[in-house]
């Protein structure tokens, strides 16, 4: 009687083979990913130990190129995830004063009270076709958000905001020349 059944399991050789064949592929693939190479190299890498060490669980007949970008694909989320947890802060301070409070404490809010003022004011003198770009882009727009909204080429409203940026910081520049050497001689005399 001859043996119908159709193995499951492919021959390690054969199986190697296969995902070595997929080496370019694989690095492009995690290079897309990471955008890193250092990064794109070290996925690679993972993703052949655990091809190579869950071998067992490819059946024949399935799509070895789909099979492994899952892995990869699934490697790459996870460690994402990971990253993202560990940049997680969780403060659980009490008292209220201290939170999102930095390493250098500002001993009073009110020089940049009057500062943010100052700055609205000089912003409010920008000419409108470069005050509405900037002020959009600042309250989060995309450069082609606004682009769209104006019906303009995206590189157009790009320059619009960096001649506000520009001017602004003339203004500034004029109008605080010496804020640098007022700043050092409040700290040292303190």
């Amino acid at each position: 009687m001859l043996d119908t059944t159709i193995p499951t399991m492919m021959p390690a050789r054969d199986f190697e083979n296969k995902f070595y064949t997929m080496t370019s592929v694989l690095n492009a693939f995690a290079y897309n990913l990471t955008k890193n190479v250092e990064d794109a190299k070290d996925l690679y890498q993972e993703t052949a130990f655990r091809a190579m060490t869950n071998r067992d669980k490819f059946r024949m007949g399935t799509n070895f190129k789909a099979w492994t970008f899952t892995i990869m694909k699934n490697i790459f989320i996870n460690n994402y995830r990971k990253k993202m947890k560990a940049n997680t802060i969780v403060d659980s301070t009490e008292n209220m004063f201290y939170l999102n409070s930095g390493k250098e404490t500002i001993s009073n809010g009110g020089e940049g009270n009057i500062m943010m003022k100052e700055l609205s004011g000089m912003i409010e003198r920008l000419d409108d076709s470069i005050k509405i770009p900037f002020m959009m882009h600042y309250r989060g727009y995309k450069y082609q958000e606004i682009a769209d909204h104006f019906q303009l080429p995206l590189g157009t409203i790009k320059s619009r905001i960096f001649f506000a940026r520009k001017e602004l910081k003339e203004l500034i520049n004029k109008r605080y020349d010496n804020i640098g050497e007022l700043r050092n001689q409040r700290k040292a005399a303190i």
